[in-house]
């Protein structure tokens, strides 16, 4: 299929172009808090140029803020995307929603930089990747720690034997969710799998470099919390990786804050903590031969590296690392989870063909960025 308006590399050399013109996609808490200030971090090569929400509230306050004319309601995004002022798109919309904002960006040619998870089944991740496929246009799924040099020094220190074979990982992500967040409601793919559960499955598999074959959940209802009427309070489950390691993980919205993973090699300890923050320092403590080797990764801007990463494979007609096959891998993990909690058995996955993983050469250093007044729009945990 081709695209409507099909936007390349090429398009971009010959019109002496230097910056991807983004428009953002939903001004929920992520977007104000921390998509919308990076790209001050990212002008290098990414322009903010349009907005598009349901909330006119939020397109007139946000628009005059950060001096964006182009503003758009849901039902004018196709306006948008045909209008010849943006290149790409930053989807930052409740997951039930990315299947449908990608595949119409990608007719339009219209490069797509999603949030994770990427969507609400492995079915929807299929289709997201052939329709971007079909255009041309590239696909990436917003994995901020991938550019994140605390967790990609994690994943250095193993390849490089710091505590021998890698060979149990162990990791905890818990928030009290407040009750009138989005990501209590089931409809629109919330749940801890989905929002939080998806950082450890992700550090997992970029620290083992591998593909779990089998998993198995227990999951934890708590209907006693009215918070918890559509979508679990907590989830505990186990990955079967290739050479028989082992990762466990467990994620709740009902627990006091933790972020935290620990990978126990033959030869000694890697414990990050936090390990997944966005906003605060994260810090790695490497323990071997009794001796302790602590490192602080200071709090620092997560998103502007996104963008200028995605821009610079447009830019390049590079493809990007986080891209939709890695967003798959997480979302049939996911999947196989739920099935596995809801039939009391483990759950065996087929093997997937996903060899690129996220290395220290991907590091971007952006300064972290001052808090940001909110615009109808409440943080989603205490």
């Amino acid at each position: 299929m081709e695209p409507e308006n099909p936007v390349n590399a090429t398009d971009f050399q010959a019109a002496g172009t230097r910056k991807i013109r983004y428009a953002v996609v939903g001004l929920g808490y992520i977007a104000q808090v921390a998509v919308l200030p990076a790209f001050s971090h990212a002008a290098e090569n990414s322009q903010l140029v349009a907005l598009v929400s349901s909330d006119p509230r939020k397109l007139k306050q946000l628009g005059k803020k950060y001096g964006v004319p182009k503003l758009y309601s849901y039902e004018q995004y196709d306006d948008c995307l045909a209008s010849g002022e943006i290149d790409a798109v930053y989807i930052a919309l409740p997951n039930s929603m990315h299947r449908a904002y990608t595949e119409t960006a990608a007719r339009r040619g219209i490069h797509v930089l999603c949030e994770k998870p990427m969507a609400f089944t492995e079915q929807d991740c299929e289709s997201m990747i052939e329709a971007c496929k079909s255009s041309r246009a590239k696909l990436m799924v917003a994995y901020r720690l991938h550019f994140e040099k605390g967790n990609l020094s994690a994943a250095s220190a193993l390849q490089e034997g710091k505590i021998g074979e890698p060979r149990i990982f162990n990791s905890v992500f818990s928030q009290q969710v407040n009750p009138d967040n989005s990501r209590l409601q089931s409809d629109i793919g919330g749940g801890p799998l989905y929002d939080i559960g998806i950082y450890c499955i992700n550090a997992a598999r970029y620290l083992f470099r591998a593909e779990p074959y089998e998993v198995f959940c227990y999951a934890s209802a708590n209907l006693q919390d009215n918070r918890f009427l559509q979508v679990y309070e907590m989830n505990s489950a186990l990955l079967r990786f290739p050479d028989d390691q082992l990762a466990s993980f467990n994620c709740s919205f009902g627990a006091s804050n933790q972020s935290s993973y620990e990978v126990v090699g033959t030869k000694g300890v890697l414990r990050m903590d936090p390990a997944y923050e966005m906003v605060g320092d994260l810090k790695m403590e490497i323990r071997t031969a009794g001796k302790k080797h602590r490192t602080t990764y200071k709090k620092r801007d997560q998103f502007g590296p996104e963008l200028t990463y995605f821009s610079d494979c447009i830019l390049s007609d590079k493809e990007p690392e986080p891209d939709g096959m890695e967003g798959l891998a997480d979302v049939r993990i996911i999947g196989a989870l739920l099935e596995s909690a809801e039939k009391g058995k483990p759950i065996e996955l087929l093997p997937i063909n996903k060899t690129s993983r996220p290395s220290l050469e991907q590091e971007i250093h952006k300064p972290a960025l001052p808090t940001q007044p909110l615009v109808r729009a409440t943080a989603p945990s205490e």
